[in-house]
């Protein structure tokens, strides 16, 4: 928004006039996708803008959250063990509301539910499961920074009768992937299809996304790297050692500055549009690191190869990695191509 201001007699700051243009909605550019693949038949489409819709009510949720005595603990624990604030289970439904609210989603997997939520009884018309992670950081939402919804979505396969085995699937296989972040602006990242990567910007007063970030890519070489480094003491010697030569200007020879908010969403969105490296290592007591692979892990991980960068678990490509239980960890090591290469060689020496 533009235009000029001016004070008015009480002191208060008036706008005279305004430049605001809006673009392309999101509603506009996933029926423009559609279009461009003659056999699709919508509904991939109308799962976005279910998509879209839940973000939006999150949105409003995390915003009033002080106001309406939302924030703190809500005395309970997630499958992982980690306590739950309450926004985590008003994010939780309002999500699967939308989901619900779709009629596409056979299967739902959410990082605060112990097991699926079967959403369709008849398989036959199922569409589509969607991973997700209702409210990423959180523990941060207290203190007001920037947290965000995680999403992964994949078709469902006729085999799928709500046996868990059959949702492990590797992350090459969604066909969509996105995140929702709720800070100053509320943004909505995504890919779908063959698509770029893409970014949205809510526009409250109107209540609709526009394309504000067309066709993101990451730099191949970031100036900074992103890791909570008060961690040193529980990781093995060659990740102590690759944090430092991060750190001390030995990766291709360049300076990094250290920029960790402790908030994946906030940390990777910095990473995707600046470049650099976010790295959860595993821990020598926790090899499995803390990050989840199936609604954190493999949805920004099909961003940031999108947008042109890498994403890694030390071992492998991320998204090649069979899951063997829904709420499986993975070390992750994502950002821009040169730097997560590095990172790669240097914990496989």
């Amino acid at each position: 928004m533009g235009g000029k201001h001016e004070l008015s007699s009480g002191g208060e700051l008036q706008a005279t006039e305004t430049d605001m243009k809006f673009g392309t909605t999101l509603t506009a550019w996933v029926l423009r996708q559609q279009s461009a693949h003659p056999g699709a038949g919508g509904e991939l489409s109308t799962l976005l803008l279910h998509v879209a819709l839940a973000a939006r009510t999150i949105a409003y949720q995390v915003a009033t959250a002080p106001l309406a005595g939302m924030t703190g603990h809500a005395g309970t624990t997630n499958v992982q063990g980690e306590d739950q604030v309450k926004l985590d289970l008003v994010s939780d439904e309002l999500f699967c509301e939308a989901m619900s609210s779709s009629g596409l989603v056979c299967t739902l997997v959410s990082e605060e539910r112990d097991e699926p939520s079967h959403l369709l009884k008849d398989w036959d018309n199922a569409r589509y499961t969607v991973f997700y992670d209702p409210l990423d950081g959180s523990s941060n939402v207290d203190l007001n920074v920037t947290v965000g919804t995680i999403f992964g979505i994949y078709r469902h396969r006729p085999a799928d009768r709500g046996r868990k085995e059959d949702l492990f699937r590797p992350g090459t296989e969604q066909v969509a992937a996105g995140y929702a972040m709720y800070g100053a602006s509320t943004m909505l990242v995504l890919v779908a299809g063959d698509s770029a990567v893409q970014g949205f910007t809510l526009a409250p007063g109107v209540g609709e996304f526009f394309l504000t970030h067309p066709n993101i890519q990451m730099p191949v070489t970031g100036k900074t790297y992103s890791v909570n480094e008060s961690r040193t003491p529980h990781w093995d010697e060659p990740t102590k050692a690759l944090v430092r030569d991060f750190r001390e200007g030995r990766i291709e020879g360049k300076e990094r500055s250290a920029r960790y908010v402790g908030s994946l969403i906030a940390d990777f969105h910095r990473t995707l549009l600046k470049g650099g490296i976010y790295m959860y290592p595993g821990e020598i007591e926790k090899p499995a690191g803390k990050l989840r692979l199936l609604y954190e892990g493999n949805p920004l991980a099909l961003i940031a190869e999108r947008a042109g960068g890498a994403a890694h678990d030390g071992k492998q490509r991320i998204l090649t990695r069979m899951p063997t239980a829904l709420h499986e960890r993975t070390p992750l090591f994502i950002g821009s191509k040169n730097d997560v290469e590095a990172a790669r060689q240097a914990l496989a020496g």
